[in-house]
């Protein structure tokens, strides 16, 4: 294993920047603030650390990139941010997320709970949910895992059209596996950052995706035309886990951190750092590293202190009564149905440490 490590001084310069007026509104941040995003060049600060890098495969050696600070960030005349009547974040559902429609509306509630508390200040609003045949995309299976593929690009095209006037942007999420082009053998999400539109899945985050018993698997499509959506009803979905849930949450905003004009982190152990493989997906924090963090702070306007006690209270509040289809039980029954946060737990007591922080 080897890190990507910084100087003490390349980081400041990286958070705070050079720039004279940009160094005066960091100085005219709340002293809490100040703390906690100094942490970023801390020798050995117990809150942020340096990337990790395991195998050639990852993300930055794989696919080396400029490096992005804050003033970088700033200075930006191209990157989309909030402005007045344009600050709803949009998600749209295509196909279901659950075994059932229920279970599909509570897992979208969850992730527009936990966007509304990652991109605090901001408004966040589901579209209907509708099914693949709406998107009239192409669809393909694919030779490696014989799963079924829908076309990322085709489905930004949709988007696009359907997106609303007051929309900061809109972002589809679908448990259905993506490509972008024929000679693609998969993408975990595609994004138009121009047009604030993106399309994400979360099918390779189920534990079984991979399994040889997925049970979505097909052969072949069998006297099924291109435009047979038929193929997509009652098509396998994984189990609503919490280890699902916390990939979802990390694809979700690190997707829409992009839209924002947030590259991929190359300072820190940060949720913008890119990642080929799940298994460095996992290894990605939930959150943003300080240089990050700022960014995202000047887009949208938030305090430190109250964007983190809502993703605490996020991961606190209990779910509604949802009805839920049960094993043993053909009909739909109203039964519990808690949100599913234990993989949420670790990251929870970190938050807690950033808010002692800003709250010394």
């Amino acid at each position: 294993m080897q890190t990507v490590g910084h100087s003490e001084h390349t980081l400041k310069t990286a958070l705070i920047s050079k720039n004279p007026e940009l160094v005066k509104q960091y100085e005219q941040l709340d002293p809490g603030e100040q703390r906690l995003l100094n942490e970023a060049f801390r020798p050995h600060s117990d809150l942020f650390g340096p990337i990790t890098l395991h195998s050639p495969s990852d993300w930055i050696i794989s696919h080396p990139e400029a490096p992005q600070d804050f003033e970088q960030f700033f200075s930006n005349l191209h990157r989309k941010s909030p402005s007045p009547g344009k600050q709803t974040i949009y998600i749209q559902c295509i196909g279901l997320l659950g075994n059932t429609r229920s279970i599909s509306e509570e897992y979208l509630k969850w992730l527009k709970g936990y966007c509304e508390a990652f991109f605090y200040g901001l408004t966040v609003k589901l579209l209907e949910p509708i099914p693949v045949s709406a998107t009239r995309c192409s669809f393909r299976i694919n030779d490696s895992t014989l799963n079924l593929q829908i076309h990322a690009g085709q489905i930004l095209t949709f988007l696009k059209k359907k997106k609303p006037e007051d929309a900061f942007c809109v972002v589809g999420v679908t448990m259905i596996d993506l490509y972008p082009r024929d000679s693609w053998n998969f993408v975990f999400g595609q994004a138009s950052l121009t047009e604030g539109v993106g399309i994400f899945s979360f099918a390779r985050y189920g534990t079984d995706f991979y399994s040889s018993h997925y049970k979505g698997k097909l052969k072949k499509l069998e006297r099924k035309s291109s435009s047979d959506y038929s193929v997509f009803d009652d098509y396998y979905l994984p189990e609503a886990t919490s280890v699902l849930l916390l990939r979802s949450c990390k694809t979700l905003t690190h997707e829409i951190g992009h839209i924002f004009g947030l590259r991929h982190c190359q300072w820190l152990a940060c949720l913008m750092q890119g990642s080929n493989h799940l298994e460095e997906a996992d290894r990605r924090p939930l959150d943003l590293c300080p240089i990050c963090l700022r960014k995202l702070q000047s887009a949208v306007g938030f305090r430190l202190r109250d964007r983190y006690k809502a993703l605490v209270r996020w991961i606190d509040a209990e779910s509604t009564d949802t009805p839920r289809v049960t094993p043993k039980h053909s009909r739909e029954e109203l039964v519990t149905l808690p949100k599913p946060v234990e993989a949420f737990k670790e990251w929870k007591e970190w938050v807690t440490r950033c808010l002692a922080v800003l709250q010394k």
